[in-house]
């Protein structure tokens, strides 16, 4: 064993130790609960509820004790559904008997008497004693877990069932004592506390890297943040819907993907909320799928998303629940970020720039490997509903002021990505400070993530709704230094499609509409060879207009090279220009101008200026014609990595439209005439 492994089996050992001290018959290893869900189908707080009571002792021979007792209490207490009708006859044969069955209870005002459901056994009426039912209230919202003593006593004429409950013992928490989380996690490092909360859902912290942590925990934000709308989407197999499935019974995954306005929000016939009002997080899986049967069904999501109601009728519905959408990226991160965005597995109907403007963050699923054997633990956790309720209660009160103690948010950021920034740092704050014991470096380091989740929000609706989203630049300000920082996202990278230094002669940039419809960033590389002035070119296909704008670009040079260069001759040479589509935009039909610009830097054996674009396009009797949507145009520029813009004067009318947070970022060349454009480029005066 390496010293490293030796130091985390040490470090692993004393965090078992202060849990089992800290939650006694809170914990459980987890590796027990996954023995046991192999044999039992029953739901996972069920099971670590019981390990709990038996199995939350360190030594290995009072656990296997205890494996023993919870066995034991499955085999004669759990009653499958399957088996109902021998229960029932059991409960009469013996007069008493106990069962683990999931209890609803509901008041008969008609007999004045509490009456419990009993879903596997499929009793509907037992008779409940009042002291139970005010001792256990979540009897009467949804039900919970129990172990139940019920007895059966006939007599001719009673007029309430012959079952009833003798005594009854929650085998989900009754109810959660939040002082003593308080208290507790005050004897926790930050890092240890991490540590729990991700062993707690089953994983192993100890093989996992600090920023897959933090996107596990960003995970678990929807369960303690009220009305919190975040996607996740990544390669397969990475666990994404995982903690939305097993690890609270607060929670529901709607598989599938179609659903309907009734079952999600409300039924205008039965009067009764959908979902939304039922659970604390509703999560989709497989975004791919979803569709709405109604045709207003993504306008209502949009307004629930917007501001936690939603109008129905006359009605206007207020609900908590948060939303959560995960799904699979087929292609690789890198391609995405320059051909798409990184929300295009989501359905066409969806693909809006107001709908995602409503998503709080966005999770990078692509950072977080694929679930392997060492990556889920078997030491100790809190127990899934502990936690689960834990989480539940956090909901009640919010961090969002935090941040306004030490930081400022810096003036790229609107409204909504305020909301969802403060959001998000509450949940995380929520998560690993629940006690309210936080100093400004973990306000910090929360703040950071936060906002890097929301830029890659933006980023992504900049791509689809253009300038209206060109704010990216997020910051925060801090109020005792005034010192501004910027957070990036990592996969935005380096902007590199325009590498830096000075380009070999002949090789020109240029941005402009590609056939696709789309801004895109193109390169042209020449090449010059002997021959008797001809040109020829590569990378259009069979496009023709295409082509011809390279030979418009190309007949003018021939006819104005006196202008350029008196002494040079191109009748000596053969021109090749090979077309590049950086941004899988389809092939450019303005490079006009650009292929005039390389074919005269080539010539010459001048580069062109150094990270510089080449904007407009021109006709055969050189005509300039300005660039379409200049300000869209500059933006796609400044992120390919351009510093310098050659611009058309026909354009200057234009400048205004440009936000002045992207024109200051380049130095402008403007040109005249095609000529004028050449010496431009070539910096030549």
């Amino acid at each position: 064993m390496t010293d490293n492994n030796k130091e985390t089996e040490i470090r692993s050992h004393d965090l078992d130790d202060l849990l089992t001290t800290e939650f006694k018959g809170r914990v459980v290893r987890k590796d027990l609960t996954k023995q046991l869900k192999e044999g039992a189908n029953v739901p996972v707080y069920v099971l670590e509820y019981l390990l709990g009571m038996y199995c939350s002792a360190a030594e290995d021979e009072l656990i296997q004790e205890g494996l023993k007792n919870v066995k034991k209490i499955l085999t004669e207490n759990y009653v499958r559904p399957d088996e109902a009708e021998k229960a029932k006859s059991l409960i009469r044969e013996k007069g008493t008997h106990k069962v683990i069955d999931k209890v609803t209870v509901k008041l008969n005002q008609k007999k004045d008497v509490y009456e419990a459901s009993l879903s596997n056994i499929g009793i509907k009426d037992a008779v409940v004693p009042n002291k139970i039912v005010k001792e256990n209230e979540k009897l009467l919202t949804g039900g919970i877990w129990c172990i139940i003593t019920v007895s059966y006593f006939y007599e001719e004429g009673q007029k309430v069932s012959p079952f009833s409950i003798l005594n009854l013992k929650p085998i989900q928490m009754p109810s959660m004592n939040m002082v003593e989380v308080y208290g507790a996690r005050c004897n926790f490092t930050t890092e240890q506390w991490m540590d729990v909360l991700l062993r707690s859902v089953g994983m192993e912290p100890a093989n996992l890297e600090t920023r897959t942590k933090w996107h596990l925990i960003a995970r678990m934000i929807p369960f303690v943040e009220n009305n919190y709308n975040v996607c996740e989407l990544g390669p397969r197999g990475t666990g994404k819907s995982h903690v939305y499935k097993e690890c609270s019974p607060n929670s529901l995954l709607v598989s599938g993907g179609q659903t309907t306005v009734a079952n999600l929000f409300y039924n205008m016939s039965s009067r009764q909320i959908g979902l939304v009002g039922m659970w604390d997080v509703v999560a989709f899986d497989e975004v791919a799928g979803i569709r709405f049967k109604d045709k207003d069904g993504i306008q209502i999501m949009k307004d629930y998303m917007a501001s936690g109601s939603f109008s129905r009728g006359r009605d206007s519905i207020e609900a908590k629940a948060s939303m959560v959408f995960v799904g699979n990226i087929d292609h690789s991160v890198e391609t995405l970020v320059k051909t798409s965005h990184l929300l295009a597995p989501f359905p066409p109907e969806m693909i809006d720039s107001a709908y995602f403007d409503r998503f709080h963050a966005y999770i990078p699923g692509w950072e977080i490997p694929k679930m392997r054997p060492e990556f889920f633990t078997d030491r100790f956790g809190l127990i899934t509903d502990y936690l689960a309720e834990y989480m539940r209660e956090m909901r009640k009160t919010t961090f969002s002021d935090a941040i306004d103690k030490y930081f400022k948010l810096g003036n790229n950021l609107n409204q909504r990505d305020v909301i969802g920034v403060r959001r998000t740092t509450s949940g995380l704050l929520k998560l690993l400070y629940p006690h309210a014991e936080y100093d400004k470096e973990a306000i910090r380091e929360c703040l950071t993530y936060a906002l890097e989740c929301r830029r890659r929000v933006k980023e992504q609706l900049k791509k689809i709704g253009g300038m209206e989203f060109f704010d990216v630049n997020f910051s925060y300000i801090d109020n005792e230094t005034h010192e501004e920082f910027f957070v990036g996202v990592p996969e935005q990278g380096g902007s590199d499609l325009i590498p830096k230094g000075v380009p070999k002669p002949g090789v020109v940039h240029f941005v402009t509409d590609g056939a696709l419809g789309k801004l895109g960033v193109f390169r042209l590389e020449t090449q010059m060879t002997a021959g008797n002035g001809k040109h020829s070119t590569s990378g259009f296909g069979s496009d023709t207009a295409a082509k011809e704008q390279v030979r418009v670009g190309f007949e003018y040079f021939k006819g104005n090279l006196s202008r350029i260069a008196a002494n040079t001759k191109f009748s000596e040479h053969e021109f090749h220009l090979h077309f590049v589509d950086l941004q899988n935009s389809g092939n450019s039909h303005t490079a006009s101008l650009a292929s005039l610009v390389a074919c005269c830097s080539i010539l010459l054996n001048k580069p062109i200026q150094e990270s510089m674009v080449v904007l407009g396009s021109m006709t055969l009797g050189g005509v300039v014609n300005p660039v379409q949507d200049l300000a869209s145009t500059m933006q796609v520029a400044l992120e390919a990595g351009a510093t310098k813009v050659l611009l058309p004067m026909a354009s200057a009318s234009d400048i205004p439209s440009v936000p002045g947070e992207t024109f200051t970022k380049f130095q402008v060349s403007f040109y005249s005439d095609p000529v004028d454009a050449v010496y431009k480029a070539l910096g030549v005066s």
